[in-house]
């Protein structure tokens, strides 16, 4: 289950994938399997070898990429989502989620 976002945003983050530009966005999240993690990063892009290329530098692996149909993308936890929103200076996101710096 996700909150915490405003439409606007998730809108904003649906139109920058489907046009295959990479878009991140944070969330609250719950989810029973993954019981330590109260917040997820999704980094998406239509273009998969784009979204492919961009998490090598993350040391992201193209398996963990989610196949969704309209909105492909990694979803980030821990410390992958700290370096992540950290090196894209997605600062606003880190302070908003309680993330830390």
């Amino acid at each position: 289950m996700a909150f915490g976002l405003k439409r606007d945003e998730l809108k904003a983050w649906k139109r920058k994938v489907k046009n295959g530009e990479v878009a991140i966005i944070t969330h609250y999240w719950m989810d029973d399997r993954f019981p330590d993690s109260y917040t997820v990063t999704k980094v998406g892009c239509s273009d998969i070898a784009r979204l492919i290329e961009w998490g090598k530098q993350y040391g992201l692996k193209q398996e963990w990429i989610h196949n969704d149909e309209q909105y492909p993308h990694f979803d980030l936890f821990g410390e992958h989502q700290q370096m992540v929103l950290k090196e894209e200076k997605h600062f606003d996101q880190l302070e908003r989620f309680n993330l830390g710096f």
